[in-house]
């Protein structure tokens, strides 16, 4: 594995969504202990990216929710907070021209609607000039042809300039991305998301997209309302957190607005929680 790796957290701002939708068929008195609602029962959550600079790449994981899209669009999810997807990487010392490669775990739009851009001719192209985009095959066939629950979800314009540039490489579940990320596959939330393991130095990340969103997600039937199959994703985290403890993998949660990560712990009833909480990579 690639030696002297460094993960940077990429805040690019916060949404709310409803709290019953993120928490599924788990009842609002017992997930609002973890999650305090608003009076409209919104939650706020963060969209955090990540990225991961060896010697001579710069791999950006997901994009945030962009800014390409309409005032009515991004009044349904209440966007706040002073981070974005820009300041970030710059944060960090580094440019959009900087990055060269971009692993989008799903194309839902608030994973990748920084992707892609408009130009100064309104024309849409990719965010990132220098960068090779990475996603399952898998998973592009189902972003192009959605079912009608996850369509929503799903905007043409975020995605289709990337394979028009000819920016898309299709990655599967065993591929590894500069030595040091490991291509992880789930099919619970949205078929063919990726859920990368990075290697630093001597420490493993996952980085958990939506298969665990955030810590207050740990526990194996904590499972969102978004998910187009809800036991399949129990079985993938059953499968998983048993793992992570014994590896003592760190989890970097894309959606948990209260801290970076956690490492997590099991009973001898199989039940799953976080610990350790951090917030920091350093």
């Amino acid at each position: 594995m690639t030696s002297n790796t460094k993960i940077h957290a990429i805040p690019t701002g916060n949404f709310k969504l409803d709290g019953g939708a993120m928490f599924g068929v788990v009842p609002k008195n017992i997930w609002q202990k973890l999650i305090l609602p608003d009076e409209n029962n919104l939650c706020n959550w963060a969209m955090r990216c990540v990225l991961v600079e060896t010697a001579d790449r710069r791999i950006l994981i997901d994009t945030g929710i962009g800014n390409k899209q309409n005032e009515k669009f991004y009044s349904y999810y209440h966007l706040n907070g002073d981070n974005s997807l820009e300041k970030s990487i710059g944060r960090v010392g580094f440019g959009f021209e900087d990055i060269t490669d971009v692993l989008l775990t799903h194309l839902h739009f608030d994973h990748c609607g920084g992707a892609v851009f408009r130009n100064d001719n309104l024309a849409l192209v990719p965010r990132f000039p220098n960068a090779l985009y990475h996603v399952t095959s898998q998973h592009w066939e189902h972003a192009n042809h959605p079912n009608e629950r996850e369509k929503a979800s799903f905007l043409p314009e975020n995605f289709e300039p990337l394979m028009k540039a000819g920016k898309i490489n299709f990655v599967k579940d065993g591929d590894t991305i500069a030595d040091c990320i490991d291509i992880k596959v789930f099919n619970g939330h949205t078929f063919g998301m990726i859920v990368p393991l990075i290697h630093s130095n001597d420490q493993k990340y996952m980085f958990m997209a939506d298969l665990i969103p955030s810590s207050a997600h740990v526990s194996i039937n904590y499972v969102m309302g978004y998910d187009i199959q809800p036991l399949i994703t129990m079985a993938e985290k059953k499968a998983l957190l048993p793992w992570l403890e014994k590896n003592g993998v760190f989890l970097i949660y894309e959606h948990d607005l209260q801290c970076l990560g956690s490492r997590v712990e099991g009973n001898e009833k199989g039940q799953f929680k976080a610990v350790d909480f951090f917030n920091t990579l350093s």
